[in-house]
């Protein structure tokens, strides 16, 4: 996630990002470097502390089908996937990649 190395919080030269819009992750950048095309298109479901379940939650972007460098914040989940719990995620989202470390 673009911004959060507090000791170098700049973009990198040479990776590609995702902005995010909406949702609990607005106006934060999503490095997307080595996502294939398929990963692009599906969006994510990205951890974060920051959405409406709190510390382990889980918000869901996928990209707009317009702009598809914008990525627009569909729903919250719980952790583990809303999907274990018996929870439907709505019509179009995918789990999407896990953000790798």
């Amino acid at each position: 996630m673009y911004g959060a190395d507090h000791d170098d919080p700049g973009p990198k030269p040479g990776h590609a990002y995702r902005e995010l819009c909406a949702g609990p992750l607005d106006g934060l950048l999503l490095d997307v470097t080595g996502w294939d095309d398929e990963q692009l298109a599906e969006g994510a479901a990205l951890l974060t502390d920051l959405g409406r379940y709190g510390p382990g939650g889980r918000a869901h972007y996928e990209p707009r089908p317009a702009d598809p460098l914008r990525w627009t914040g569909r729903a919250t989940a719980t952790e583990p996937a809303q999907a274990d719990r018996g929870v439907s995620l709505p019509p179009g989202l995918s789990q999407g990649p896990r953000l790798r470390p």
